[in-house]
């Protein structure tokens, strides 16, 4: 049995009812962050939403961006993640998935569970690993993260290289 990812207007629909589930009113800078996120699979920061929206909203603070991100999270609509050096990462797609990420720019990017494994599900080979390490240690999830350079970055250092 295969999961789907649910469309846009789903996802941003159950974003907003976590918003008002967290107390929060429904203002239009609360709208267009939750779009924006919902919409943006590059795990985009709280400043990258606010400098995105900010032209449009000028009356908007970073504090409401980062209160409405903080609310998503508790309220396990978005994941907040520390993948990289510098600030925390906002990752609307709550399906099992591993992360890429890129040493030198920190760009992030979803990978798809091997069909063999599913993404977050603890094998027995991790639980016996961590049982291990910190037994009575209680595996809740398991995630693989890539690391490397992307391409783009790749291209700029080759071409950095080519002048030296």
């Amino acid at each position: 049995m295969g999961t789907k990812k649910p469309r846009l207007e789903e996802k941003v629909d159950a974003m907003l009812a976590g918003v008002r589930a967290a107390g929060l009113k429904l203002t239009p800078q609360r709208m267009a962050i939750v779009r924006e996120l919902a919409s943006d699979e590059t795990h985009p920061t709280a400043q990258e939403i606010f400098d995105r929206l900010r032209p449009g909203l000028p009356t908007m603070s970073f504090a409401t961006v980062y209160n409405t991100l903080g609310a998503l999270s508790s309220a396990g609509l978005c994941a907040a993640l520390s993948l990289s050096p510098g600030s925390g990462r906002f990752d609307p797609n709550m399906l099992p998935h591993h992360h890429l990420v890129c040493d030198v720019c920190g760009a992030v990017r979803d990978v798809a569970p091997a069909p063999s494994g599913a993404a977050g599900s603890p094998d027995a080979s991790s639980t016996r690993a961590v049982a291990q390490v910190a037994p009575g240690f209680e595996l809740r999830s398991v995630e693989r993260i890539f690391r490397g350079v992307c391409a783009s970055c790749g291209k700029t250092r080759a071409r950095a290289d080519d002048r030296r």
